[in-house]
């Protein structure tokens, strides 16, 4: 009967589970690994139990016994998942990355909210490991939105960033150097992704897509830097050009004066007053548009290019008695003719008509030159002394001539040039290039430009 017994403790000694006995741990192991926390549902429960002990043999270096642990805990409860949370970190240990992703991954899974900060730190330091930058930036800002108190962590994420848009910066620069904009412009798009606030990087962005043809991606992100930055006076002026190119004179003039406002710059200035002369000239008629490319010019042509590029030398010199013209009513350039005839410059024939449509000659041009040069002689009697005082001598044209003194005063001046053999061609018509050459020599003379 004794032996009976003592058989019976001796099976049931067996047969009882064994009890191990986590070993003391003075010094962790793997002090940078974060112990997942248990849910408070799990607290007390014999899964929680093995987990504790799988941490203390974890931090203790024995990897056999603490896999053993955690896989006793996922065993009894499949979704508790701080054990395969810790499984992530035994394998992070062996040096396994792919095989601590995992765990990771599957941790995440198994936690409904997807917020376990263990878990989340572990995966990011994995693909950090593996050279997944990108992906280990975003699980880093998720473990800090799951615990925004982690300053460390916080610092950790911005340096990140800081790499990851410098390299990616780099990247793209080298990939616009080669040519290869579809993909510069990827390549930027991620870095913004990384650093939305970096005005900079809209702007170099911005001009590869301008570089690529893009101009309307181009100009939405010049605006974008300039937001950001409100003091970049390069892309008001980048915007600018592109306005202009596109035919936009009012947009373009707009941006180059928010440029100069921020910075002098004396090229987009010169930009600002041509973009502003082609708006107005953009403006005006389309007659007067078709003047520079005309074989020949009339009355009225001339009379517009004198009465809007030189209106100024016609103020305050209108005649007492008015001008009486008949024929200009519904002509296209009716308001200059009348500025042109009420000052004296062009006049009217003897029955009050002007006679729009009639072909200008070279003779008329240095008729109504000379009256222009006597109202900038008045400005400048010393330099139109000058012209003022020469007696040229012309193949075709003598000094008897009615027109002689003015074609004289226009070739002195500079304001028209003679022909072959020193000939002046006084019925020769006037193109609407030289029309539009001696109204801006006369514009210099005057210092109107």
């Amino acid at each position: 009967m004794r032996t009976l017994l003592l058989v019976a403790l001796v099976c049931a000694s067996a047969c009882a589970p064994k009890v191990v006995t986590a070993p003391a741990v003075t010094t962790p192991k793997f002090p940078e690994f974060t112990r997942p926390l248990v849910p408070s549902s799990f607290a007390g429960s014999p899964a929680a139990e093995n987990a504790s002990r799988g941490w203390t043999f974890l931090q203790a270096g024995d990897l056999r016994a603490a896999e053993r642990e955690f896989s006793a805990a996922l065993k009894t409860v499949p979704a508790f998942y701080p054990a395969e949370t810790s499984l992530g970190y035994v394998e992070i240990a062996r040096k396994d990355a792919k095989a601590a992703l995992s765990h990771f991954d599957r941790a995440l899974e198994l936690n409904p909210q997807h917020n376990d900060l263990s878990a989340l730190l572990g995966r990011a330091q994995v693909l950090l490991s593996l050279n997944r930058e990108t992906e280990a930036l975003a699980a880093f800002e998720a473990a800090l939105a799951a615990d925004p108190s982690q300053t460390d962590l916080a610092r950790r994420v911005e340096v990140l960033k800081f790499r990851s848009v410098e390299q990616g910066l780099a990247r793209a620069r080298d990939l616009a150097r080669a040519g290869r904009l579809d993909e510069a412009v990827q390549a930027y798009t991620a870095a913004i992704a990384s650093s939305p606030d970096s005005p900079f990087l809209y702007r170099e962005l911005a001009g590869v897509e301008r570089q690529n043809g893009q101009a309307d991606a181009a100009i939405e992100h010049f605006r974008k830097a300039v937001v950001l930055d409100p003091g970049d006076a390069k892309s008001f002026a980048q915007i600018g050009e592109i306005l202009e190119s596109g035919g936009d004179f009012e947009g373009a003039a707009r941006s180059y004066a928010d440029s100069l406002a921020i910075e002098a710059n004396a090229g987009v200035e010169a930009r600002l007053d041509d973009v502003r002369a082609r708006s107005a000239r953009a403006r005006l008629p389309a007659e007067y548009r078709a003047i520079d490319e005309a074989p020949q010019i009339n009355r009225a042509d001339l009379a517009a290019l004198i009465g809007i590029r030189l209106a100024t030398l016609l103020q305050n010199n209108r005649r007492g008695d008015g001008a009486v013209i008949t024929d200009v009513r519904n002509n296209w350039a009716a308001t200059w003719i009348l500025a042109v005839a009420r000052a004296g410059v062009m006049e009217p024939f003897a029955n009050h008509a002007f006679q729009p449509r009639t072909v200008v000659r070279r003779v008329d041009l240095a008729q109504a030159a000379a009256r222009l040069l006597s109202r900038v002689s008045v400005r400048d009697p010393a330099r139109a002394k000058a012209w003022e005082s020469a007696r040229l001598r012309f193949s075709d044209l003598s000094s008897g001539h009615l027109a002689y003194p003015a074609a004289s005063v226009a070739v002195a001046s500079g304001v028209m040039k003679t022909g072959p053999d020193n000939s002046f061609q006084p019925s020769k018509p006037v193109t609407g290039a030289e029309a539009i050459d001696a109204v801006t020599k006369i514009q210099d003379l005057a210092g109107l430009r």
